[in-house]
């Protein structure tokens, strides 16, 4: 199906208003994204280029760079979840699970949802076998969490034309690639509905640093600014609100003070609620029964 199949236009502006519980207004889910990258492929993204240029092979400057993310700066971001006793969202390579076990242990314990992000962090266009890929990723979660995933966030938020489907065949309930809305929607396929939860290509590290190159504080800035504004909106309605991290980039030392203090000022309004992506779509399955 093309996009306009799957989804109809649909405007914020006529919507029935909903209401999040206790008054709140906006609704708050933070993803941490956890991949393994394979040292015998290109690395999917790069913080180095070497001096001939090309892909060389092994490369370990951008390998080690992202292998930073996850033996030091996943848990310095542990540290603020821990201290605003947030609860977690954790978008896993499935393959991710047994080469981080550590990690895996430490959101499991702490009650994280569990978020299927692709076995390895390859684009879904270049996965040999989409539904071997889905599958394998689905077990290896409930195999370590003993509770099938609900969500799905797509390698780059990548999919191909039959990811909705397979994805609803596999059972999940919701799907975080189609960031065009402020509130959860429904997306058709042949297999029956599959709703997204709003995700976000404004509030993500990789977007701001690797991408658009800002400062690290355009991270605060730009996550306060956002919820602000959501705050405002919610006056018609409930909004959702994503921040998203990745730990090579949120996690680097001169990085993480600004995640700190986005996250103050958010958890310090009373309008937010801080929520797992599986308790979001529940909620507007409840606001719109």
């Amino acid at each position: 199906m093309l996009p306009g199949e799957r989804i109809a236009y649909d405007p914020i502006a006529g919507r029935r208003r909903l209401t999040l519980p206790d008054g709140k207004r906006v609704a708050v889910w933070i993803i941490v994204n956890i991949e393994e990258w394979n040292p015998l492929e290109t690395m999917p993204r790069t913080v180095l280029t070497p001096p001939a240029g090309g892909s060389p092979m092994p490369d370990i400057p951008n390998w080690a760079w992202h292998e930073y993310g996850n033996r030091v700066g996943f848990w310095r971001i542990l540290d603020v979840f821990d201290d605003y006793s947030l609860p977690g969202n954790l978008a896993v390579n499935g393959c991710a699970i047994a080469a981080y076990p550590q990690i895996a242990a430490a959101a499991h314990e702490r009650g994280w949802e569990f978020i299927g992000h692709g076995f390895s962090q390859k684009n879904m266009q270049k996965v040999a076998d989409e539904p071997k890929d889905i599958r394998l990723t689905t077990e290896a979660i409930q195999s370590f969490t003993g509770k099938r995933p609900r969500g799905w966030l797509g390698p780059g938020l990548t999919e191909t034309w039959e990811t909705p489907e397979r994805l609803v065949s596999a059972g999940y309930d919701y799907v975080a690639d189609w960031v065009l809305d402020d509130q959860p929607v429904l997306l058709n396929t042949r297999q029956g509905p599959l709703a997204n939860v709003p995700y976000t290509q404004e509030c993500n590290d990789v977007a701001m640093m690797l991408i658009q190159h800002h400062k690290a504080s355009e991270y605060r800035d730009r996550a306060i600014d956002q919820f602000e504004q959501l705050r405002s909106d919610a006056r018609h309605g409930a909004r959702v609100m994503a921040m998203v991290l990745h730990p090579y980039i949120m996690g680097a030392p001169h990085r993480l003070r600004y995640f700190r203090e986005a996250v103050a000022h958010i958890a310090g309004c009373p309008d937010a609620v801080f929520l797992t992506g599986g308790a979001i779509l529940d909620w507007w399955r409840d606001q719109t029964a």
